[in-house]
């Protein structure tokens, strides 16, 4: 019963994220704005909403590690499998040249900051602040390259844009899975407890995945598209909002949080991962199959790793 209330919640997740994201593409379409753009700043966002509520209910419930968890394995999920299996599955991905070169250093670095700042196996207020403050300034920079607000408010003043649907269901998206992401930290309470695992190994393994289900979705959905401009942007976007949400949520908890894993594994993985695809976007200013397989492997491997290093010898 408890595995079928914990993929019940998972799909109230994939639902409600597919409602809000549904409706921020129409939206965007309407104020006319750069796909990859409105991808990175605005679905980043929506499809972190799952990421947001998880961590809001672990930090009222009192289990902060299970947010700090998630944000690393989502961050992990979404370079080394999500973002290479868009390629493996679709065509070869462009890196957008508001990113490329040496401007996709900066957000590579906002995407390693909490797994780089957890490494003591503390979470303390100044990590907290340094996470927001550097993603403040990733989003600024790229803010300042297309005019995001400047066109998004000179649209809003001179185009009668018919908006209140939309916005309503995104609403409606964000409270299914809101309440989704409740039983999900409720349930990997109870799966922490029973399979004598630590809440963090669980919400890195298995809530990173699950919280990412809308990012997978775009997969299936680029394949019918002529660019994956939106699901990249969106993928760069949502990986780089989640260190904002690693700063936020520590700070609205208050107090250090005491992390009780080892964080060598997830380090290693992540930073090599992330030096990789710098690598592999500078060259070509793309991704191409074979380099998402390589970048692939690595989560392959990092997966089965962490699973025979925590998982208890019944």
């Amino acid at each position: 019963m408890h595995l079928i209330i914990y993929a019940a919640a998972f799909i109230g997740i994939w639902v409600g994220a597919g409602m809000a994201i549904t409706s921020v593409e129409k939206m965007a379409q309407k104020l006319r704005l750069s796909s990859f753009l409105v991808s990175f700043l605005v679905l980043g966002f929506f499809t972190s909403i799952s990421e947001v509520s998880v961590g809001v209910n672990a930090v009222l419930s009192g289990d902060p590690g299970i947010f700090v968890g998630n944000l690393i394995g989502a961050s992990i999920v979404l370079f080394l499998m999500v973002i290479p299996l868009l390629a493996i599955t679709g065509k070869p991905i462009t890196i957008n040249k508001e990113v490329r070169g040496h401007n996709l250093i900066l957000p590579l670095i906002v995407v390693a900051i909490p797994v780089l700042l957890s490494f003591d196996g503390i979470v303390s207020r100044i990590d907290a602040i340094i996470a927001v403050v550097l993603f403040a300034l990733s989003a600024l920079v790229l803010e300042q390259r297309k005019g995001f607000v400047k066109n998004v408010a000179k649209f809003a003043q001179f185009k009668n844009l018919s908006i209140a649907h939309e916005f309503t269901k995104i609403v409606v998206g964000a409270l299914i899975i809101y309440g989704s992401s409740w039983v999900v930290v409720n349930q990997t309470e109870y799966f922490s407890k029973a399979l004598g695992l630590t809440e963090f190994f669980i919400s890195l393994m298995v809530i990173g995945i699950g919280t990412n289900l809308p990012e997978l979705s775009l997969i299936v959905r680029s394949l019918f598209m002529k660019s994956n401009q939106v699901a990249f942007g969106d993928y760069l976007g949502s990986a780089s909002f989640n260190s904002f949400l690693y700063g936020i949520l520590t700070l609205w908890h208050g107090k250090p949080i005491i992390l009780n894993n080892s964080y060598a594994v997830s380090l290693g993985f992540l930073i090599v991962g992330l030096i990789l695809f710098y690598i592999f976007a500078k060259s070509k200013h793309t991704i191409s199959r074979i380099e998402a397989l390589g970048l692939f492997s690595l989560y392959v491997a990092f997966f089965l790793i962490e699973v025979f290093t925590h998982l208890p010898t019944f």
